[in-house]
């Protein structure tokens, strides 16, 4: 575990409540049972090469339309490759509405701890980020699922932002991909024994370096309608979801030249989105393992933790999960994708707690 920057207050005794069965695992609705007939996406690069050819280009472009469930060019195109991908994916990643007794019974006696990204998990998907509000009854449901169980939401938003939106002070919350974590001192519900109120930022020398590139990308990128550049603290993101699609080589050609300047910086690609970071070794999983750590759960053997996201940034949490052999991953897609999570689940604005049944009860 990192110990760059990390502040750690008084240790607070507080035991958490056992877990019973009558409490919703989910914060947010479950699906109905998935239907055949998914479109199918492309696998797309995590990591893009920062190469000055045409045809490392045309990988970028490639993959920005990949990024894109909507693409219907792709979609139809996969579609009729891969017909039969749909009900393989739901028999590898089931519905996790459809398998939530399997799930109880696999977390009965355990410590259940929640993890949930925001942008698609929490909040649909829209086209201005700075309007990606979550619902009130979203929030309702993540305020009582805290009430049992410790809860964190882990984001590539900045903490700040990824707050605001949520706005639930007895929540962890680790913004910027998990680079900027913060573990609460006196909330209760939150605490084992040896729990610690904590401020994690692995990545603060690389804040200059951060600030430059977004001034120039800012300008850089002005020339490219729709663009729109955000600064998350400890990572930026370059926004392409209202840029026409003849832009996107004009767009990644911009991105690209910037970075070649900055080495310690790398890029990924998430849902219409270009994400930049520093290149240490952090990230969604780290910042997990970091939360258990802090909230006193790093060698429980009865702990299990449930990590809800729709992202590739969310694979690493999967990942570091199903390598545990501990909890499980949900990923919340409408369309089949390749990942490390056991369950999956639709957009969340398609969903109803009322509707599946699954509200809070005392």
């Amino acid at each position: 575990m990192t110990n760059q920057n990390v502040v750690v207050p008084d240790t607070i005794g507080i035991a958490i409540p056992a877990v019973t069965n009558s409490t919703p695992l989910f914060p947010y609705p479950l699906p109905k049972a998935a239907s055949s007939g998914f479109s199918v996406r492309r696998k797309f690069l995590p990591h893009l090469e920062l190469g000055s050819n045409a045809s490392r280009l045309n990988v970028w472009v490639d993959s920005m339309k990949a990024s894109s469930p909507t693409h219907a060019k792709a979609s139809a195109a996969l579609a009729a490759s891969h017909s039969d991908t749909g009900p393989t994916w739901m028999m590898r990643q089931p519905s996790a509405l459809s398998m939530f007794g399997e799930i109880t019974r696999a977390s009965k006696g355990k410590q259940i701890v929640m993890f949930l990204d925001y942008d698609g998990t929490l909040s649909p998907i829209v086209d201005d980020p700075d309007r990606a509000f979550m619902s009130d009854a979203m929030r309702d449901a993540v305020r009582d699922v805290a009430r049992y169980f410790p809860t964190a939401i882990v984001s590539g938003r900045c903490l700040d932002k990824v707050y605001n939106f949520v706005k639930l002070a007895e929540l962890c919350y680790a913004g910027s991909h998990g680079m900027d974590i913060k573990v609460p001192a006196n909330r209760p519900s939150f605490m084992k024994a040896n729990a610690k109120a904590v401020l994690c930022q692995p990545a603060s020398k690389y804040l200059p370096m951060i600030g430059k590139v977004y001034k120039i990308l800012l300008e850089t990128t002005k020339s490219t309608p729709g663009a729109k550049v955000e600064n998350n603290k400890f990572c930026l993101s370059v926004h392409f979801r209202c840029v026409n699609e003849k832009r996107w080589s004009d767009l990644a050609e911009q991105v690209k030249l910037v970075l070649e300047e900055y080495p310690k910086l790398k890029l990924t690609l998430g849902r219409k989105v270009l994400e930049i970071r520093p290149t240490i070794k952090w990230d969604k999983g780290k910042a997990m393992e970091f939360l258990l750590e802090s909230l006193g759960f790093a060698n429980c053997k009865d702990v299990f933790p449930v990590y809800i996201g729709d992202d590739r940034t969310d694979e690493d949490a999967f990942k570091v999960l199903k390598d545990r052999g501990q909890g499980f991953g949900i990923l919340v897609s409408k369309i089949p994708k390749e990942t490390n999570a056991s369950y999956s689940l639709q957009e969340p604005s398609e969903n109803n707690i009322k509707q599946n049944g699954l509200e809070t009860q005392d």
